[in-house]
C-alpha cells in the first residue's frame, strides 16, 4: 500500500491518513505499511546526510538492503535536524567492511561497522532478530549478546520504541513502518515495541532512553510503559556502568535536565544509577531550600545549554555534585572568608571517589571536576592579594571554571555583574603581549613573597 501525504505545520510532521488507523494491531504489524516520502523531507535528508546516503547507495548497488533508521528518521519526520545518521542493512559486518576501506568493525555485545568520512562516523548495523530464548532458570531476561542477524521486519520489532522503529529508503522514496511508529509519532506517544515488562528487563538502559526521548521531544510515556519503568528501575544496577554514565551525561546535555531528573526520581531510577544524589535529595526532602537549590542548578544548566554553551563532562559532573559537596563543608562562621581550598577538595573527594568507582567516570574528568569546584572561590575573592586575576584567566581550567560559575550565578539569580567582570578580564588577559605577561608574572611573584623571619 503506497500512501501519499502532505507536510503538516507547524511541527513539520506528516499526519497519518485515516486508513492507517483501521484494522487490528496484529494485522497492521504483520506486513509493513509503506508511505511515499515527502519531497521536502528527502531533500533535507540528502542535504544534511550526504555521507550516510553514500553508504546506503553503495550497499544497495552491491545487492543489499539498506535504509536510514532510528532517531534520524524520527527527527526528520517531526522537523528536527538529526545530529547523526544511522544505517541498517542486510549486509553482515564483514561484508560492509569489505565494501568500505574506511570502515572499522567495533563492539562485542553488538557488532557493527563505523564508516568514517573525515570527522563524521556513519554507524552501520546489520539487521538483527530477537536472540534465542535467553531466559535462564531464574527468569533473567537481560540480553548479554545481540548478534543474531535477521530481516528488516525482525530488526524493526526488536528495537526499543515504536517511534525509533521506522525505516527510510532515501532513493526509493519510502518510509517503512512495521511497528505502528507513525501512529505514535502522530499522537506524540512513547511506547515500547512489544511487552514493556519484557523489553525493559532485556536492556534496562531503555528506561533512561525513554526519559531522554520523552523530555527532549515532549512525548507522553504510554501508561503501561511507565508502570514497567517503575517496576524495572532496580535492574539498572545490572547494566554496564559506562552505558549508564553515557546516558546520564546525555541527559545533562539535553537542555531538559530538570525535567529528566525529576522523572528519574518519579520512576525510581535515580537510586540505582546515582545513589549518592538520591540519598541527598531524600535526606533533605523536607528542606525545601536545599532541594530547590539542586533543581535550580539543573534549570540554570538547561538555560546555559539553550544559549549555545558546549560544556565538558567535568563541568557537567561538577554541576551535578556541587550541592552534595557543599553539604559536606563545615558551617561558615560569622566574619569567616568561607571554606578553604583544602576543605573543598576533601569534601569533593568524598563525593567524587564513590561516583568514579560506581560509574566508571574517567579519573581525568573526576580530577578536573574537583579542581573546578575548588576554584570557585577565586571568582568572588578577586581582591585577595594572593589572587592575580589576569594570570588566573590564563590558567588551563579557567574556561571550564568560569562556565561552572556562570551556571551557579544563573541558579542564584544574582551576581551577574561579577561574571561579566571576569569575562572582561579574560578578554584583557587574552590580549596581553609577551612583555606585559612577563611583567604580570613578576609582579605576582613579588606580591606572594613572604617576609623573612628575623633571627
Amino acid at each position: 500500500m503506497l500512501v501519499s501525504y502532505e507536510r503538516y505545520s507547524p511541527v513539520n510532521y506528516i499526519p497519518m491518513t485515516p486508513s492507517r488507523r483501521t484494522g487490528r494491531k496484529e494485522e497492521r504489524e504483520a506486513q509493513p505499511v509503506i508511505f511515499e516520502a515527502d519531497e521536502a523531507l528527502l531533500a533535507e535528508a540528502k542535504a544534511i546526510g550526504q555521507d550516510a546516503l553514500r553508504v546506503i547507495s553503495k550497499l544497495q548497488r552491491s545487492g543489499h538492503e539498506a535504509y536510514l533508521v532510528g532517531g534520524c528518521v524520527r527527527d526528520l519526520l517531526i522537523g528536527r535536524a538529526p545530529k547523526d545518521f544511522d544505517v541498517a542493512t542486510s549486509a553482515h559486518p564483514r561484508q560492509v567492511k569489505r565494501l568500505f576501506r574506511n570502515g572499522r568493525i567495533i563492539g562485542r555485545r553488538f557488532r557493527l561497522v563505523h564508516v568514517r568520512f573525515g570527522g563524521e562516523i556513519i554507524e552501520t548495523a546489520t539487521f538483527r532478530r530477537e536472540p534465542p530464548e535467553s531466559t535462564g532458570d531464574d527468569g533473567d531476561l537481560l540480553i548479554v549478546e545481540d548478534n543474531e542477524y535477521g530481516t528488516a521486519a525482525e530488526d524493526a520489532r526488536r528495537r526499543d520504541f515504536t517511534v525509533n522503529g521506522l525505516f527510510l529508503d532515501p532513493f526509493g522514496g519510502e518510509i517503512i513502518d512495521y511497528v505502528g511508529g507513525l501512529d505514535d509519532l502522530d499522537d506524540r506517544v512513547l511506547r515500547t515495541i512489544g511487552d514493556p515488562n519484557r523489553r525493559l528487563p532485556e536492556d534496562p538502559v531503555r528506561i533512561l532512553r525513554a526519559i531522554k526521548f520523552s523530555t527532549r521531544l515532549d512525548f507522553r510515556i504510554e501508561d503501561e510503559t511507565w508502570e514497567a519503568m517503575k517496576a524495572c528501575s532496580g535492574d539498572l544496577q545490572r547494566s554496564a556502568p559506562p552505558r549508564i554514565l553515557e546516558e546520564v551525561l546525555r541527559l545533562l546535555r539535553s537542555g531538559t535536565a530538570l525535567g529528566a531528573f525529576k522523572r528519574l526520581r518519579s520512576c525510581g531510577a535515580l537510586g540505582p544509577i546515582l545513589p549518592g544524589l538520591n540519598k541527598y535529595l531524600s535526606d533533605f526532602e523536607d528542606d525545601a531550600p536545599r532541594t530547590q537549590s539542586f533543581f535550580r542548578l539543573l534549570e540554570a544548566l538547561d538555560a546555559d545549554i539553550h544559549s549555545g554553551a558546549q560544556l565538558s563532562s567535568a563541568v557537567l559532573v561538577a554541576t551535578l555534585v556541587h550541592d552534595l559537596v557543599a553539604a559536606k563543608l563545615p558551617p561558615v562562621d560569622a566574619g569567616s572568608s568561607g571554606p578553604t581550598v583544602r576543605e573543598i577538595a576533601k569534601a569533593a573527594d568524598s563525593i567524587l571517589d564513590p561516583f568514579t568507582q560506581s560509574s566508571r567516570l574517567p579519573k581525568r574528568d573526576a580530577a578536573k571536576a574537583r579542581r573546578l569546584l575548588t576554584l570557585q572561590g577565586k571568582f568572588t575573592n578577586a581582591a585577595n592579594e594572593r589572587t592575580r586575576p589576569l594570570l588566573f584567566c590564563l590558567m588551563e581550567d579557567f574556561e571550564d571554571a568560569l562556565a561552572l560559575f556562570r551556571i551557579r550565578t544563573r541558579a542564584l539569580g544574582r551576581g551577574w555583574d561579577i561574571y561579566e567582570g571576569w569575562v572582561d578580564r579574560a578578554r584583557q588577559a587574552a590580549s596581553l603581549s609577551d612583555e606585559e605577561l612577563t611583567v604580570e608574572r613578576k609582579t605576582g611573584r613579588r606580591r606572594r613573597r613572604r617576609p623573612r623571619k628575623r633571627k
